[in-house]
């Protein structure tokens, strides 16, 4: 009798409550690429990749892409690096899409130099 009582009681009830897990909310999206040659950025992604994070994203929501590029090793043992950020709105996707595009033509100048 215990072990069905308890049993019983263990059961986690709802209370007439019932919950919607199938909503997803993407909010304040921050992508960050690390790479450490021109040849990475150009295999790691392309534009048309962060469009697709866009499309998945809610309308105005706010949103940052950096482009971590890893450099030589300097002398005082620590590698360098040089960080690209933009940082835009969902509900402009062109326009931050056109940054994202300068942004990987100007890394990949950063080293090619």
């Amino acid at each position: 009798m215990l072990t069905i009582a308890t049993a019983a009681l263990s059961q986690n009830q709802l209370n007439g409550k019932t919950s919607n897990l199938s909503q997803t909310k993407i909010s304040n999206l921050e992508v960050v690429v690390t790479v450490d040659s021109a040849k990475d950025i150009e295999n790691t992604f392309k534009v048309e990749d962060i469009k697709e994070i866009l499309n998945e994203a809610d309308p105005n929501e706010a949103i940052s892409f950096s482009l971590v590029c890893n450099g030589t090793m300097m002398s005082n043992g620590k590698k360098s690096t040089m960080t690209y950020k933009i940082e835009g709105n969902t509900g402009e996707p062109e326009e931050f899409l056109t940054l994202v595009s300068r942004l990987r033509k100007s890394a990949i100048k950063y080293y090619n130099n």
